[in-house]
């Protein structure tokens, strides 16, 4: 099975309801920001990019939410895919709908395994789910307000089935041994920041009737409290944010 393009997974914030004002001064819940992340294979060498725009920003009960719409270019400048997601805060803690994260078809993007916990996945031109009925669990991966390293953060376990077009396909993800090792920090093209490194390792299982297809991989990223993950790397890729606008 051919690996997939390895995209960087976004953030987190603070805030029960006395710190939604602060969850509303955060990167990806700023009507109109633009963030952009690019993705590199292990010698470095450039193999696409995402680049994010904040769309809309809403709240409600001590929520705040904000609308993305996502664009993935191949490392040629040519867009491959486009996809809208929500990122919520509340609570203390920032939650990311694992449905936005499965990675796309590898139909002629990027190659390179999945790297993590991923943002909102645009599907590709073309891609086969389109029209099709997709029923998921109702899941989320958490990342606390605050940590400190030896800490264990949350396990999921996400499944999504998809009916139509063709023979029913399943992807199953699991994110586990999530851990906070470090604190590191650590420089990208739009900045340096004080970063807690997290180490995890992650399981894509993608099925089509009675055969699967696992793609396993171990990997680090690293969260500025107050911003969100700034890179992660794996064996054969890495990402990390190159602009914010």
């Amino acid at each position: 099975m051919k690996k997939f393009a390895p995209f960087l997974f976004l953030l987190l914030l603070t805030g029960t309801a006395a710190w939604s004002q602060d969850c509303t001064n955060y990167f990806f819940l700023q009507k109109g920001k633009v963030i952009e992340i690019g993705s590199y294979d292990k010698k470095g060498d450039s193999i696409g990019r995402q680049v994010y725009s904040v769309t809309d920003v809403s709240m409600s009960g001590g929520t705040v939410t904000g609308n993305l719409s996502s664009e993935v270019f191949n490392k040629k400048g040519k867009s491959i895919g486009k996809a809208t997601g929500k990122i919520k805060c509340n609570g203390g803690i920032m939650m990311v709908d694992m449905k936005l994260m499965v990675p796309p078809p590898p139909q002629g993007g990027p190659k390179g395994p999945p790297i993590g916990p991923q943002p909102p996945q645009p599907e590709p031109q073309g891609d086969p789910f389109s029209g099709a009925n997709v029923k998921a669990d109702s899941v989320y991966l958490e990342y606390p307000a605050t940590m400190k390293p030896g800490d264990a953060l949350k396990d999921v376990n996400f499944t999504m089935t998809i009916t139509g077009n063709g023979p029913t396909r399943t992807v199953n993800m699991v994110i586990n041994d999530r851990k906070v090792e470090a604190q590191e920090s650590v420089t990208t093209p739009a900045g340096t920041w004080n970063c807690y490194k997290i180490s995890f390792r992650s399981k894509v299982t993608a099925k089509m009737g009675p055969f699967g297809f696992p793609v396993n991989v171990d990997g680090e990223e690293w969260y500025a409290p107050g911003f969100g993950i700034v890179k992660t790397q794996s064996k054969n890729s890495s990402t990390a944010i190159t602009s914010i606008r």
